[in-house]
C-alpha cells in the first residue's frame, strides 16, 4: 500500500496538532471550567502551549525515547503534557490518579520513567513519598499551584515555569521544535497504556501513532463524528478508552474536549455542556441509572405512576422507533411522543444526554436490561468490544442494527476468528506494537499468524455478531455439565439499583452462590424512606430489611435465567450481603473496577465455605486499607440468606 503525501503528514498526534492549528486556528480545541466559569483554548493556542511546554522539556534534558508519566484528573495541561512528550519522540505514560503510592511505584519504575507531569498537591505528594527508591525519575512538573508555595525541592517545577524555560530554548533554537516533529515516525511509541491486572501485575502496552490515528478515523467515519462534534472528558486518562475516544478522536475529527471541574462536577457539567458524543464503561451507566431510581422513588406517586407507566410504554415500542423499524402503529407512536413529552425528555435533559447522537459503552459486558432502560428512551447508546491490547475497537453496533445481547460486527479492516476452544482471536491495524520490556509475553499473546489471543469466550450468531460469553478462564461448568457464566449473572444482579457488584460461585459445584455489595447511596436512601436507622456501611448491610430487599433482587435474576435453557441451573440459592464495599485499594477490584474473582475467592474462601457448607452466618475479620494509607481491621457476624430457586423445564429428547 502506497501512503500519499497527506497521510505522511497526518501520520503522528502532533503533526495532527499542527494540522488542526493551521485550517482550525480559531475553532475551540479545549473548555476547561475553572472557577464556575467555561474557559476555552483554541488550536492556534493549543499548538503554542504545546511547543513552549515541549521545548521547556527539552531544555531539561528530555529526549527521544524517554518517558514522561502523567498523573491526575483530566485536564488540558495534561494533555498538552502528553502532547509535548509525543512531539520530542518521548512515550506518556498516564497513571490512574486515585492509585496510592505504592501501586504508582510499580508503574513508574516499571516504565523507567524519566520525568513526571503531576496535577497537584496530593500527586506530587505521591510521587515524593516514593521518589527516593526511583532514582530515574530526574524532573517532577506539577500544574495546580495551590499549596506549592513550601516545597522547595530542585527537581520539582512548576507548569508554567517550564514553559518559560521552554520559550526562551525556542528563541535560541528556533527549528528545534519543528525538525522534531519531522523526525517522529508513524511506528514510534504514542503511548504506554498498563492493562488493568486482573490476573497479576499490568503490563504496558506500547501503541504507535499508526495504530491509534488508523483505529481513531475509523471510529470516526462509522458514526460520521466531526469538528461540530463535543464530548466530556471524564474517564481516567490511564484508561484506553479516554486516550482513544477523546485525544485520538478529537486529532483526526477536530471537535473540542471538555474537561470538567473536577470529579465531583462531572453530572453537573455534563449538563451544561450537552455532549453529541459520549463514552462510558457499564459502571457509570449503572450508576446513572441508580441516581435516577433514588430520585424516582423520592418524587410523590404522581410522578412515580407516571414514570413507570411511560417506561412500559418505552420498553414496548422505543427500540423499534429508535432504529427505524416497522410495526409501529400511530397510536403508539403517539403514546411514545406523549412519554417523551412528559418523562423521556426531561430526564435526558436532567442528564445532559439531550443533544446525544450517539452513547457507547465498552471495558465489559453491560446487562441487556441496563442497556434496554437506555435504549427505550430514544438514547442511541451501542456497545462495543476490544481491549486495551487492540485500540478497543474490535467490534461495534452499527446504528439501526444494535442487538442487546451482542457486541456487533468486526470493524474495517479488523479479523476476528474463534479458536477451537471457543476464545476469541483479533488481528487488526489497531494491534498494540508490543508489551513493553517483556518480549515473551508479547510472543504468547500475538501467534505466528498475527492474531491477539483476547482471553474471551465467545461465538458469532447467524447475523454475523459477535457474543461474548464471559473471560474464557471464568466460563465453567456445574456439577451438572450446563455452562456457569459468572459475569452474566452478575451483570443481572447489578441492574437493580441496590446491587453495587455482585460475585458468583458455581464452577463445578452443584449450585451457584453470591456475594452482594449493597450501593449505600440506593439503599441507604431506601431505608431512611422507612426510617430504618443504621450507622454505617456494615450495619446498613447486617439489616433483616436489606437482605429482605436483596433477597427480591436475586429471585428476580433466577426467574430470569431459568428461561435461558443454557444457564438455567445457575440460578442462585444462597447469598451473603459482604460487610464491606469492594475496593480497588484492598486489590479486590482494579482501578478500571473489574472483579479480581481469583483475589477474592482466597480471601474470602471462608465464606464460600459457610456458603456451600449449609451455615446461616459466618464471622469474618477483613483487612482494609484506609486512604491515607493506614491499615486496619473491620469484623461482623454475615448472616447467610436462602433464594427462592425455579424448577427446570427440561425440554423433550
Amino acid at each position: 500500500m502506497v501512503e500519499t503525501r497527506q497521510d505522511t503528514e497526518a501520520a503522528t498526534f502532533p503533526r495532527l496538532l499542527l494540522a488542526h492549528a493551521q485550517t482550525r486556528a480559531q475553532r475551540p480545541a479545549f473548555r476547561e471550567k475553572d472557577l464556575g466559569i467555561w474557559q476555552a483554548t483554541t488550536w492556534q493556542q493549543v499548538a503554542a502551549e504545546v511547543r513552549a511546554f515541549a521545548c521547556g522539556l527539552a531544555a531539561l534534558g528530555f529526549k527521544r525515547g524517554m518517558s514522561l508519566a502523567i498523573i491526575g484528573n483530566n485536564c488540558p495541561r495534561l494533555y498538552w503534557a502528553m502532547s509535548a512528550a509525543q512531539a520530542l519522540g518521548g512515550m506518556p505514560v498516564p497513571l490512574y490518579q486515585d492509585a496510592p503510592a505504592a501501586d504508582m511505584a510499580y508503574v513508574l519504575g516499571d516504565a523507567n520513567v524519566d520525568f513526571v507531569m503531576a496535577e497537584d498537591q496530593e500527586q506530587v505528594d505521591k510521587v515524593f513519598e516514593i521518589k527516593e527508591n526511583l532514582p530515574r525519575i530526574a524532573h517532577v512538573i506539577y500544574d495546580d499551584e495551590r499549596g506549592m508555595r513550601n516545597y522547595h525541592q530542585p527537581e520539582l517545577l512548576s507548569f508554567a515555569r517550564v514553559q518559560e524555560l521552554g520559550r526562551a530554548y525556542d528563541r535560541a533554537h528556533p527549528d528545534f521544535f519543528m525538525n522534531e516533529i519531522k523526525a517522529g515516525q508513524p511506528d514510534d511509541v504514542a503511548i504506554i497504556l498498563y492493562t488493568s491486572g486482573t490476573t497479576g501485575k499490568p503490563k504496558g502496552v506500547c501503541h504507535s501513532h499508526r495504530a491509534m490515528i488508523a483505529t481513531a478515523r475509523t471510529l470516526v467515519e462509522f458514526d460520521a463524528l466531526n469538528e461540530e462534534d463535543d464530548i466530556l472528558c471524564y474517564l481516567p486518562l490511564a484508561w484506553v478508552g479516554d486516550f482513544l475516544y477523546s485525544f485520538a478522536q478529537q486529532h483526526v475529527a477536530g471537535f473540542c474536549l471538555n474537561c470538567p471541574e473536577s470529579p465531583n462536577t462531572v453530572m453537573t457539567d455534563l449538563r451544561e455542556i450537552g455532549p453529541t458524543y459520549y463514552f462510558a464503561p457499564p459502571r457509570i451507566y449503572e450508576n446513572i441509572l441508580t441516581q435516577v431510581m433514588i430520585r424516582i422513588e423520592d418524587a410523590g406517586w404522581i410522578k412515580r405512576k407516571m414514570f413507570h407507566g411511560f417506561m412500559r410504554v418505552a420498553r414496548r415500542m422505543g427500540m423499534r422507533i429508535l432504529d427505524k423499524k416497522p410495526g409501529v402503529s400511530l397510536v403508539e407512536r403517539l403514546q411514545y411522543a406523549l412519554g417523551d413529552l412528559l418523562v423521556y425528555g426531561p430526564l435526558k435533559n436532567v442528564l445532559g444526554m439531550s443533544r446525544l447522537r450517539v452513547a457507547y459503552t465498552g471495558g465489559e459486558a453491560i446487562g441487556p436490561d441496563l442497556f434496554d432502560f437506555y435504549r427505550s428512551m430514544g438514547i442511541n447508546l451501542k456497545q462495543l468490544y476490544g481491549m486495551t491490547e487492540t485500540c478497543v475497537t474490535v467490534c461495534m453496533q452499527p446504528s439501526g442494527d444494535v442487538k442487546l445481547d451482542s457486541v456487533g460486527r468486526p470493524m474495517k479492516g479488523v479479523e476476528v476468528r474463534i479458536a477451537d476452544n471457543g476464545e476469541v482471536l483479533v488481528r487488526s491495524p489497531g494491534l498494540m506494537k508490543e508489551y513493553f520490556k517483556r518480549p515473551e509475553a508479547t510472543a504468547e499473546a500475538i501467534d505466528a499468524e498475527g492474531y491477539f489471543h483476547t482471553g474471551d469466550a465467545g461465538f458469532f450468531d447467524s447475523d454475523g455478531h459477535l457474543k461474548i460469553i464471559d473471560r474464557a478462564k471464568d466460563v465453567g461448568k456445574m456439577a451438572c455439565g450446563s455452562m456457569f457464566a459468572p459475569k452474566y449473572i452478575e451483570n443481572k444482579l447489578k441492574f437493580f439499583p441496590f446491587v453495587k457488584e455482585a460475585v458468583t460461585f458455581g464452577n463445578e459445584r452443584e449450585q451457584c452462590m453470591a456475594f452482594i455489595n449493597i450501593d449505600m447511596d440506593a439503599v441507604g436512601n431506601w431505608a431512611e424512606r422507612r426510617n430504618l436507622p443504621y450507622s454505617g456501611h456494615t450495619d446498613l448491610a447486617a439489616n433483616p430489611a436489606v437482605y429482605e430487599l436483596v433477597r427480591e433482587c436475586v429471585e428476580k435474576v433466577n426467574a430470569d435465567l431459568v428461561a435461558d435453557p443454557l444457564l438455567a441451573d445457575s440460578q442462585i440459592h444462597r447469598f451473603l450481603i459482604l460487610h464491606k464495599e469492594l475496593d480497588p485499594d484492598d486489590e479486590e477490584l482494579t482501578r478500571t473496577r473489574k472483579v479480581r474473582r481469583g483475589f477474592i475467592a482466597e480471601k474470602y474462601a471462608v465464606l464460600i465455605d459457610a456458603l456451600y457448607g449449609g451455615k446461616q452466618s459466618q464471622y469474618i475479620e477483613t483487612q482494609v486499607k484506609f486512604e491515607d494509607g493506614r491499615q486496619g481491621m473491620i469484623s461482623a457476624d454475615l448472616k447467610i440468606a436462602e433464594a427462592k430457586t425455579f424448577e427446570v423445564l427440561k425440554s423433550a429428547a
